[in-house]
């Protein structure tokens, strides 16, 4: 007699319909087969962070990540910050080329004292709403005179900075309580190669902005000239204006804090990073004194 086959391998009522309906079925079902046992009830929606992995639509027979959107969208900030920089930092200047042409037609180079007023977007995340304190990026501050964290709901606050890391990248802003839910920080040593993360931030400027796909490389090195340590990869699409916004798990739970991509043009190529959860978490601790 042939041995019975475990759950993970038998076909159910439903996995036959599925197979009937077509290979786009099948992958659905195979997805969720993999996050949940057989024994879920598939018509009870999601109902809060980390309740389970299997999302749907209220009503509908197909998964979805719009329930879990609704939760976490909120605490996911946009960050406008006006900064004075320094002339000497300007990429033109340290471009030799630029340098050789001021040269060839006797052009003065600009006075090195001079600053110039420069307007930078970014994301965030709010991990504290009591005490109104958003994660975001160290670099996104740099030389910062004014910064503004804008809500979902479109409330803008100007913001203080706490305190901020050059060695994680993390930098962390008060802003006044709000009624938000925050994002709770994940264990990021538990991410492996293939688990599904989500990216959401400010690409560009064009409002919040949510992209999906997987871990491609954990302990990745040699970015940034590699002062910002191991960092997750991802092929979530990260552009411009991501920077200090969550990388999340399916549970909600904040796994990463994007910072840096790889793209020839300043845009994405399926190749984005993120500070891992524990570092930023670590750094939260020693810039408002949590024990």
């Amino acid at each position: 007699m042939t041995a019975p086959l475990p759950w993970s391998t038998r076909i159910d009522r439903a996995t036959r319909r599925a197979v009937r309906l077509g290979a786009p079925a099948v992958a659905a079902l195979l997805l969720i087969g993999c996050a949940v046992p057989p024994a879920v009830d598939h018509n009870q929606p999601n109902t809060g962070l980390g309740s389970g992995l299997l999302h749907r639509k209220p009503g509908s027979a197909y998964p979805s990540l719009a329930p879990l959107m609704r939760q976490v969208t909120p605490a996911v900030v946009n960050i406008s910050v006006e900064a004075r920089i320094p002339l000497d930092d300007h990429p033109f200047l340290r471009d030799p080329d630029f340098r050789r042409f001021l040269d060839r037609f006797d052009l003065p180079l600009p006075d090195l004292g001079e600053t110039e007023r420069r307007q930078s977007l970014g994301s965030g995340v709010i991990v504290d709403a009591e005490n109104g304190y958003v994660m975001t990026n160290h670099h996104l501050l740099k030389g910062a005179t004014r910064i503004m964290v804008t809500l979902k709901d479109r409330r803008s606050f100007r913001a203080r900075r706490l305190g901020s890391d050059a060695a994680t990248d993390v930098a962390i802003l008060e802003i006044p309580s709000v009624k938000v839910r925050p994002l709770p920080l994940g264990n990021s040593d538990r991410l492996e190669v293939g688990d599904f993360v989500i990216a959401i931030g400010n690409p560009f400027g064009l409002g919040q902005t949510v992209t999906l796909g997987i871990v491609s490389a954990v302990g990745r090195s040699g970015i940034a000239g590699n002062h910002l340590g191991e960092l997750i990869q991802t092929d979530a699409s990260i552009n411009p204006g991501n920077s200090g916004g969550p990388l999340i798990n399916l549970a909600g739970e904040v796994v990463g804090i994007n910072t840096a991509l790889i793209g020839p043009s300043g845009g994405n190529v399926g190749i984005g990073f993120a500070v891992p959860s524990n570092r930023a978490r670590n750094a939260l601790r020693r810039l408002i004194g949590r024990r």
